[in-house]
């Protein structure tokens, strides 16, 4: 990708029953477009008795995307919505102002020992649509735009890109596209590309600005328009980003926000047992507790918890502009200290 600005290191943390490598958000770029939050699933093996079992947790103002290449997941939430994803196929839950569901093994897999690999992706609401109604869809891989050109498979996960469109209802305008080259090739995406863009490198290898860069790095433009890399054979990449949102954005576990009153209320709320239930799954995963040393601020713990899973990572950074600044920030760009925004202030 031409016109790199920021290298993210993913890195990925052994949470017990699977592993989760953080890759959005971080402290030198917490959005990219409306995505504020990525998290890359193994691979790793599901066998007894270690299986996902995410419990009935909540979510705000935003939508959900569920991807897998490898295994399956239960969903159910409390839109009444009982739905298997396989590799391929997408599930977009919007909370809008506020959904419950759970994530598990599906029972005929308890059985058999297997691989579970995909990410699960966070798109921030405008503001306007924070509070809207829930709603679930699930799009089977075959109703995904796909294409072909010179050896390269492109597969439009959720947005628009050129003359293609996705059926995933996403809320503002923005792009998730898979690509996957069979043979050396060189991708010149730019003219159709908007807002803010990453590059995600899932298996293989790209060159882009003299450089070579490979799996679990994303690498964030200056310019989408001047998005330009080349792929070797063999390798994935996912293209992902949008137009950004003009007001900032809060995180305080699985809540996202414009403005923290709002994530206050759905703490209390989830604390009160008052958002609803989902059908057939009686669980209930408490929210981490605030860390009274910080006032309203979350805990490093808590920060990284995701659908309950307590993650210690952090994402590395490497920024390709350091003139402007000092050896003592250079050293806290790269221990991938969290962003100061997503502490929940008084």
């Amino acid at each position: 990708m031409s016109n790199i600005a920021i290298v993210i290191e993913e890195r990925a943390a052994d949470i017990g029953n699977f592993l989760v490598g953080r890759l959005l958000p971080f402290r030198q770029k917490r959005m990219v477009g409306p995505f504020i939050f990525i998290d890359h699933m193994g691979p790793d093996n599901i066998a007894e008795p270690h299986f996902m079992d995410i419990a009935p947790h909540p979510h705000i103002g935003l939508s959900t995307l569920t991807y897998l290449f490898e295994g399956s997941i239960m969903h159910r939430d409390s839109l009444g919505n009982a739905v298997e994803i396989k590799p391929g196929a997408v599930n977009w839950m919007t909370a809008g102002k506020g959904v419950t569901h759970s994530e598990r093994t599906p029972e005929q897999l308890r059985s058999t020992p297997h691989d579970l690999h995909g990410l699960q992706i966070w798109v921030a609401l405008p503001k306007e649509l924070e509070k809207m109604e829930p709603n679930f869809v699930h799009i089977e891989e075959p109703q995904l735009p796909h294409w072909t050109e010179d050896g390269v498979s492109y597969r439009l996960i959720a947005g628009e890109i050129k003359d293609h469109r996705s059926e995933v209802p996403v809320y503002s305008p923005l792009y998730l596209i898979e690509i996957k080259a069979e043979k050396d090739a060189t991708i010149k995406l730019g003219d159709h590309l908007y807002g803010e863009s990453g590059l995600y490198i899932l298996h293989g290898t790209v060159h882009a600005e003299g450089q070579e860069f490979g799996p679990k790095q994303i690498l964030v433009a200056k310019d989408a328009k001047l998005c330009e890399f080349k792929m070797e054979a063999g390798t994935s990449v996912y293209i992902f980003g949008g137009e950004p949102f003009p007001e900032q954005r809060y995180i305080d576990w699985n809540f996202v926000a414009s403005d923290i009153e709002t994530l206050k209320i759905a703490r209390e709320k989830w604390e009160k047992h008052e958002f609803p239930k989902v059908p057939g799954d009686d669980g209930y995963i408490p929210i981490p507790p605030v860390n009274p040393t910080l006032g309203q601020k979350k805990s490093l713990a808590a920060l990284f918890l995701h659908l309950n899973l307590a993650i210690a990572n952090v994402s590395a950074v490497r920024d390709y502009n350091w003139k402007d600044k000092t050896d003592e920030n250079k050293k806290a760009g790269n221990c991938g200290q969290f962003p100061a925004f997503l502490l929940n202030k008084s």
